[in-house]
Parts: structure tokens; C-alpha cells; sequence
């Protein structure tokens, strides 16, 4: 709690925190281009069987075709079946007829594909088409579950090494990795490196959105976690602008990840959190980087009044409740208010990812062009994150969390009763559900640090974000239930973020409440509301005392 009166005597959301937050929401534009990109290196594009190269006319069209290839039930030729032996005597029929009676078999000699909207993707490279169609949605879970991976292994070294220095090697693992899946020569390689450029987007949001957090006044955290939110808006509309220009996946794949070379040259500036540095025991090093901010700030006689004495002073109370324990992440599950909240969380992170992947993964069963799809949900989030941003800052957390994943839900399962024709009004729905599901993750990083104390709150970010991959590494794999029964889908990405929602309303409420520091103020919302009634008080004082001496 004194490091937050800390913070304000160095200039509070001065020009050091301004300059923070860019350096640090800047990779976030192109963590969206990595999460989504598969909707463009993995677009499936028009497909049918490859003939006999005395047969073979490379085209879509033509009588000749239908001679080859069979109907498929959409009265268009099939994609994955061809006649076992050519039947020129089909050219007599009406092609609305039966030709049930007619031989067919799978594609036996590859593919041929349309490059009219898509001319290299890893569909067409590795012929992921027909029986092998799951692999697409394997190769996105695959890339999913290395972003769990990322928050068990980066949130819980970040809370034991610093968030700095995972979060420089967090951008220099997506930049290496992001070229070498790039160059992948087979299916393989491509979804080992993208499991490895899955963990590193981990490290980056876990220690990007910690040292944000962490650097930033209370008063400012709505406003600078909904401007980081925007980041990732607009990263969606930059991915729509490289898939429109570069065409080739592997090059598209070069460009997403070449930007993080410049992210990890600069983030050797960024200094570590001087919360856990003072909580870690290392003062001296916290009071160098405070000297630093207040010097960036202008506040250079403050800076200069800080010492080892003074620190352990302002914040006694917080070292001698994290001194002499090491803290795991059984902390989160040890104690009744910390293993509520825990709950809750992990529900919410894995439903809101969950529907949130359901919906955005699949963007080519619209029916819209993919690029104009994309537009549309990326812009979406635009004025879903603004209005969250009022709720956010004069209504509360737990409000927005719930009210945007139940609407979000009730809008998917709206989808279920809407005829196939209109598509305008499935799209729409969909949207808005897309949209409620962007505002609950624009509450959910900002709540979830609120929530935890700082002795655990890297492991807290990183339990919540491990549920939200394990629903990005679940939600793909649901669409193949559709093969059981159409709506199923749908339903399950519906009933998810609805309870959940239910459930967000057991968590506490954090609008107002400086960052605990410690379990026990967690555990004592009494405690931690007296404490923040004494800052404010302090805060109050100094005001008084400032206005006394400039007169």
C-alpha cells in the first residue's frame, strides 16, 4: 500500500509512466497478428481432386470437369472426391440428377487449388484438405498450447526472477521463433516453432501487463490497461493490412515477427518493478530505478529523499509480511478469500478465451470475404473497450466482467435459431458477441491485478492466462463436433462464457482499492479498506501542506 504514496511523491502518472506504457503496449499490436494469423497462412482456398494429367484442364470450371468429379451436396464439385473412372456420358445429364449410382473415390494423385483469393497458404503447401482438414485446427491448438506452457513456465519464474528480464527474453524468443517458423520446410517443424512462438507471446503479455500495472497509480490503472487493450484492436487491423498486402504465408509469417528484433533492443531501457524489487529484498537496486523515474519526472528532490531507511520505513508493514517466505503458487489455493477468487478466475479466463477463439479462429464460414470479416471484428472492439472503459472507471470490475459474458453468450446461442440464409444476421450476431467478449478481456487483465497481491500476482496472471490458452487450445477443436451435430458448436461456446458469468459475481469488488501488497490484505478487505482510507488521508495532507508553502 506505501508504495503507491511512493509512486505519487515521484510524480504519480508522470512522464516516465507515459513513456512506460508505450514501450510496453507496443509488442501488443503484433501479439494480435500472431494469435490470428492462422485466418490467412491457413485460409483454405477453393480445392478438387487433382486428375490424370491426360485429363488434367487446371481450372474450375468447364463441362469437362463434371465428367471427372461429382456433385457435392451444395450443387457445387466436390472438393475431396473425384469418379474412379471417367464418365463422359455425366455430360448428358441434368446435373441436378442423381448420380448416387456412380463410383467415387478420394483424391489418389494431390490437389489442385484455387489461387484466385489465396495463393499460398499451408493448406495448399502441405495439402491439409479433406481427411487431413483437422490438422489445420491441430496446428492453431498446438500453437495454443504453447502459450500454456508460456504462462506455468513464465508466470511463475517471473514472480522468482524479476518480470524484466522474462519479458526481454520473452521478445527475443517470439522474434527467433517467429522467423524459423517462417522457413519451416514441413507441417511439423512449423507446429513445433509456433508451439515456441506460443510461450514467448506468454511471457511477453504476463510481464508486459505486470510491469504496467505495477509502475501505474491507482487512479490511472483503468486508463492505461483499456489504452494497452486498444493496442491489440488496431494489431487486428494491422494483420488485415499484411494479409491484404503479402500474399505468401511464409512471408506474412517474416513480417509478424521481425518487429520483435526492435521490442527486445529497447526493453533493456525498461526497469524492473520496484514493488518486487523492495518485497524481493534488493533496495538498493528498487531506490536506483525510483531515482531514475523521478528524475524522468521532474521530481529530482524527491528521488534524492529516498534511501534504504525510508523505504524499509513506508513499507514495514508489506516486507515483514513477505520476508522469510517463498511464495509458490499453492499460495493460490491456501487460503479461503485467495482460493475464491482463483476459482473464479480460472472459470472466467477459460470461457472468455474460449468463446472468444470459437468465434474469431473460423471467419471464413461467413461467407463475407476474409479481409472484410476481420475489419469488422477487429473494429468492433473499438467501441466495446470504450464503453468498458466507463464501466471500468465510475460503475466496477465485476459488473463489466459478468454483464459482458453473459450478453456474450445469449448472443451466440441467438445464432442457433437464425436461418443459414441470413447471414447478415448471424454476422451480426456474432459480432456483438465478439465484441462483449473484447471487453471482458479488457476488464480481465486489469481485475485479475487487482485481485492478487503483489507476492503472487505474476503466478495469479499466469494460472488465469494458463485457463484462457487452455480454452484458445480447446475452442478449434470444438468445431469438429459439428461433424455430430451442426449446432453443437454453438451451444457449448454459448452455455461456457454464461456461467461463467454467473460465477464472476462471487468475486470481490476492486474499483477505488489501491494493489494489495500482501495475502493477509487480500484475506482482510477491512484491513486493506483502512489502509487505503490512511493513504488518502496522507494524500490529502501533503496537498494541504503544498498549497501552505506555495503561499
Amino acid at each position: 500500500m506505501a508504495f503507491q504514496e511512493i509512486l505519487e511523491r515521484i510524480g504519480g502518472m508522470g512522464r516516465y509512466q507515459i513513456i512506460h506504457v508505450i514501450l510496453l503496449s507496443l509488442p501488443v499490436f503484433m501479439l494480435a497478428s500472431h494469435n490470428l494469423m492462422q485466418n490467412f497462412t491457413a485460409a483454405i482456398p477453393n480445392h478438387r481432386c487433382k486428375l490424370n494429367k491426360s485429363f488434367e484442364e487446371g481450372n474450375f470450371t468447364g463441362l469437362w470437369l463434371h465428367a471427372h468429379i461429382p456433385l457435392g451436396s451444395n450443387g457445387k464439385l466436390s472438393s475431396c472426391l473425384r469418379y474412379i473412372t471417367p464418365h463422359l456420358n455425366v455430360l448428358n445429364y441434368n446435373f441436378t440428377s442423381n448420380t448416387s449410382d456412380l463410383e467415387t473415390e478420394m483424391c489418389a494423385d494431390g490437389y489442385m487449388y484455387d489461387d484466385t483469393e489465396f495463393s499460398s497458404t499451408i493448406i495448399n503447401k502441405w495439402d491439409l484438405v479433406c481427411n487431413r482438414r483437422r490438422m489445420r485446427q491441430l496446428a492453431q491448438s498446438i500453437y495454443m498450447a504453447g502459450v500454456l506452457v508460456g504462462s506455468i513456465v513464465f508466470g511463475g519464474l517471473s514472480d522468482k526472477f524479476g518480470r524484466r528480464p522474462l519479458n526481454i527474453w520473452s521478445n527475443f524468443q517470439m522474434f527467433v521463433t517467429g522467423i524459423c517458423a517462417s522457413v519451416a520446410p514441413n507441417y511439423i517443424v512449423y507446429c513445433v516453432f509456433r508451439f515456441l512462438t506460443g510461450t514467448a507471446l506468454s511471457g511477453i503479455i504476463l510481464n508486459s501487463y505486470s510491469l504496467i500495472v505495477e509502475w501505474i497509480p491507482t487512479e490511472s490503472r483503468t486508463f492505461t490497461s483499456t489504452a494497452s487493450g486498444y493496442c491489440y484492436t488496431i494489431g487486428q487491423l494491422v494483420l488485415v493490412g499484411l494479409g491484404f498486402l503479402i500474399e505468401d504465408w511464409r512471408m506474412l509469417q517474416l513480417a509478424a515477427s521481425l518487429p520483435f528484433l526492435i521490442y527486445f533492443l529497447y526493453t533493456w531501457w525498461i526497469p524492473e518493478s520496484s514493488r518486487w524489487l523492495v518485497l524481493g529484498g534488493k533496495y538498493e537496486q528498487a531506490i536506483k530505478d525510483l531515482k531514475k523515474v523521478a528524475k524522468i519526472n521532474g521530481k529530482v528532490e524527491e528521488g534524492e529523499k529516498l534511501s534504504v531507511e525510508t523505504i524499509k520505513y513506508d513499507m514495514q508493514r508489506e516486507i515483514n509480511a513477505a520476508c522469510g517466505k517463498n511464495y509458490s503458487v499453492l499460495d493460490l489455493i491456501k487460503t479461503p478469500v485467495v482460493r475464491r477468487i482463483s476459482f473464479c478466475i480460472c472459470c472466467t479466463w477459460f470461457s472468455t478465451s474460449f468463446a472468444y477463439y470459437g468465434l474469431a479462429m473460423d471467419l471464413q464460414k461467413f461467407g463475407f470475404r476474409i479481409y472484410i470479416i476481420q475489419v469488422i471484428f477487429g473494429t468492433v472492439d473499438i467501441p466495446a473497450k470504450f464503453l468498458s472503459y466507463f464501466v471500468l472507471t465510475y460503475i466496477g470490475r465485476r459488473v463489466l466482467q459478468a454483464g459482458s459474458l453473459i450478453l456474450a453468450g445469449i448472443a451466440i446461442l441467438v445464432n442457433i435459431f437464425v436461418p443459414e440464409e441470413f447471414q447478415s444476421v448471424r454476422t451480426s450476431m456474432a459480432v456483438f458477441g465478439k465484441g462483449c467478449l473484447a471487453a471482458s478481456f479488457n476488464c480481465l487483465f486489469l481485475y485479475t491485478g487487482e485481485l492478487y497481491p503483489t507476492v503472487i500476482r505474476q503466478s495469479g496472471m499466469g494460472l488465469g492466462t494458463m485457463m484462457a490458452r487452455l480454452g484458445g487450445i480447446v475452442a478449434p477443436l470444438i468445431q469438429m463436433t459439428a461433424d455430430y451435430y451442426l449446432h453443437l458448436p454453438l451451444i457449448i461456446y454459448s452455455l461456457c462464457p454464461i456461467v461463467s458469468g454467473i460465477t464472476t459475481c462471487f468475486l470481490p469488488e476492486t474499483l477505488g482499492l489501491p494493489l494489495p501488497e500482501t495475502i493477509q490484505e487480500v484475506e482482510s478487505p477491512s484491513h486493506r479498506k483502512k489502509v487505503s482510507k490512511y493513504i488518502e488521508e496522507i494524500s490529502l495532507k501533503d496537498g494541504v501542506n503544498l498549497m501552505n508553502t506555495k503561499s
